[in-house]
C-alpha cells in the first residue's frame, strides 16, 4: 500500500528512485507509517487511546496538540489525515501570514467540492496573532478544514476562548526512557549496526535527550558518524562528542514558570535537596541567577518571616554576595541561601496579616485616627482636642501603656496571628502577655 498522501504525484527526482539514494536525517527515516508505531503515546494512541476511539468512531474533531518537541504530533498529525482520508496541509505559523491562510482556505474550499475533506496541520500555531487565530473560526464552524495546531506553550494562554472552544486540546507527553530505548533499537535495525556505546553512556545519552525523540536520534547519528571501527564510547566520551545539547528551557515561557514553581513549592515544603535540583536547573539552563535571588527573597518574607527573622538577611546577603563575585562564585551563595530557606521553620503570618491589613485598609475607607496619637503643633487642634491623653509608652509600667491605637469606627482588629514555631513563638508570648495587660489596664 502506498504511503504518499492523496493528492501528492511523485517528483520526477522520485520516480527515477534517486529519492532512496539521498541523505536522510535519522528522525525521517525513522517516520513512522502507522499510527501504532507511535511510541510515548499510549493515553492518545493505545487501545483505549483518546485518539484511537475517536478514529473507531469516525468523529475526528478539530484539535490542539500541546507538548514538547519531538512528542510526534507533526507525525500523528500526518498519520491522522492518512487514517481519515483527509488531504494533509501542512503550514508554519512562524512563516504564514493571513494571506497564506486565505489560500489555504481557497485551496480546501475547492477541494471540498469534489468531496475531499482537508486536515489543515499548523506548527506553531500560537505564534498566530488574535487576528489571524481569528481567521480560523469560519471555516472550522462551516466544516471547511479540520483544524489540528501544534503547539509547545500553554494553550490556554497562547490560543484565544473562540479557538479553544472549537478544538480538543490533546496533551503530547515528554518520551520516557522505554520509548527513547524503542527509538534507539529501531535506528540499530535500519542502520543494521548497534551504537557503540557501553550501558552508562547508553543511558546517559538517553538522560541528553530530554524526552525528546528526534533529539536521541540525532544523539544517535552525531555518535556514528565519531566512531571509528571497534571504538565503544563511555559516558565521559559521549560527552565530549555530542558537547550535551541545551536543556529545553524558554525563560519566557512554560519551562521557567514550571521550575521556579517547582523550586518555591519545594522551599515551602522544607524539602532541600529536591529546593537545590531545581535550583541547579534553572542555572544549568542559563537563567540569570540574580532573578534566582530575588525569588529567594520573596520566599524569606513570604513563607518564612518572623519564624526565622534571619532568613531574608541571608537571602539579601547572597544576592550582594553573587552581585561582589559574580559566576561561578557567587552560585554557592545563592544555593547557600536556597538550603537555609528550606531548612528554616515556615510561617506565612506575615504574608496572611498584610494580607488582611490591606483588605482593611481599602474597605474601611479614610477613618481617622483616635484623637489621642495625633499630632497638636497649633492652637486650634489642641482646642479641638488632639494629642489629648495620649500616654508616653516609655513613662509607664513595662513600657506599656495598653491604649488603643485604631481608629474608633473601626475597632480593634487582630491581622497578625503567630504560629508555635520558630522565633515566632517568642512574639506569640510578647503579644499574648500585652493582650492581657491591656485587658486588665482597659478594665475589661
Amino acid at each position: 500500500m502506498s504511503t504518499r498522501p492523496k493528492g501528492k504525484s511523485p517528483t520526477l527526482f522520485a520516480a527515477a528512485g534517486l529519492e532512496r539514494d539521498a541523505p536522510r536525517p535519522l528522525a525521517d527515516k525513522l517516520r513512522p507509517d502507522r499510527l501504532a508505531d507511535v511510541v510515548g503515546q499510549d493515553h492518545l494512541l493505545g487501545p483505549d487511546g483518546t485518539l484511537t476511539r475517536m478514529l473507531e468512531t469516525r468523529s475526528l474533531g478539530s484539535l490542539v496538540f500541546w507538548g514538547p518537541p519531538g512528542t510526534g504530533k507533526t507525525t500523528v498529525a500526518r498519520l491522522l489525515a492518512r487514517a481519515t482520508d483527509l488531504h494533509f496541509e501542512q503550514i508554519s505559523a512562524i512563516f504564514s501570514g493571513v494571506a497564506d491562510l486565505k489560500k489555504v482556505f481557497d485551496a480546501a474550499r475547492a477541494r471540498r467540492e469534489t468531496g475531499q475533506g482537508t486536515l489543515l496541520f499548523v506548527d506553531e500555531i500560537h505564534r498566530f496573532n488574535r487576528a489571524q487565530q481569528d481567521s480560523f473560526l469560519p471555516v472550522l464552524e462551516d466544516g471547511t478544514i479540520v483544524l489540528v495546531g501544534a503547539t509547545t506553550e500553554n494553550p490556554s494562554f497562547e490560543l484565544i476562548a473562540p479557538l479553544l472552544s472549537r478544538a480538543r486540546v490533546l496533551v503530547f507527553k515528554p518520551l520516557d526512557g522505554a520509548a527513547l530505548e524503542k527509538l534507539l533499537q529501531r535506528a540499530e535495525t535500519i542502520e543494521g549496526k548497534k551504537l557503540p556505546l557501553d550501558d552508562e553512556a547508553r543511558a546517559s545519552l538517553l538522560r541528553m535527550a530530554d524526552g525528546d525523540g528526534r533529539s536521541a536520534l540525532t544523539l544517535a547519528e552525531d555518535v556514528w558518524r565519531a566512531a571509528r571501527e571497534g571504538e565503544i564510547f563511555d559516558a565521559t566520551a559521549l560527552q565530549g562528542i555530542v558537547q550535551r545539547r541545551a536543556p529545553i528551557y524558554d525563560k519566557k515561557q512554560d519551562g521557567h514558570y514550571n521550575l521556579i514553581s517547582a523550586l518555591h513549592k519545594s522551599v515551602r515544603g522544607s524539602d532541600a535537596d529536591a529546593a537545590l535540583y531545581y535550583l541547579c536547573r534553572m542555572l544549568d539552563a542559563g537563567e540569570d541567577p540574580l532573578y534566582l535571588a530575588r525569588r529567594i527573597v520573596r520566599m524569606a518574607v513570604e513563607d518564612i518571616g518572623l519564624a526565622d527573622p534571619q532568613a531574608l538577611v541571608v537571602a539579601n546577603a547572597a544576592k550582594d554576595a553573587y552581585d561582589f563575585l559574580g559566576s561561578p562564585e557567587g552560585e554557592l551563595a545563592i544555593a547557600e541561601a536556597v538550603l537555609y530557606v528550606a531548612t528554616a521553620p515556615k510561617s506565612n503570618a506575615t504574608y496572611t496579616a498584610f494580607g488582611a491589613a490591606m483588605r482593611a485598609a481599602k474597605e474601611a475607607g479614610s477613618l481617622l485616627p483616635p484623637r489621642h496619637i495625633l499630632n497638636a503643633p497649633t492652637k486650634l487642634m489642641q482646642a479641638e482636642g488632639y494629642g489629648s491623653g495620649y500616654e508616653y509608652d516609655h513613662d509607664t509600667e513595662e513600657a506599656f501603656s495598653g491604649q488603643d491605637y485604631f481608629p474608633e469606627a473601626l475597632g480593634r482588629h487582630t491581622f497578625y496571628d503567630p504560629p508555635e514555631r520558630g522565633f515566632e513563638r517568642e512574639i506569640r508570648k510578647r503579644l499574648e502577655y500585652w493582650a492581657k495587660l491591656r485587658r486588665e489596664r482597659s478594665g475589661s
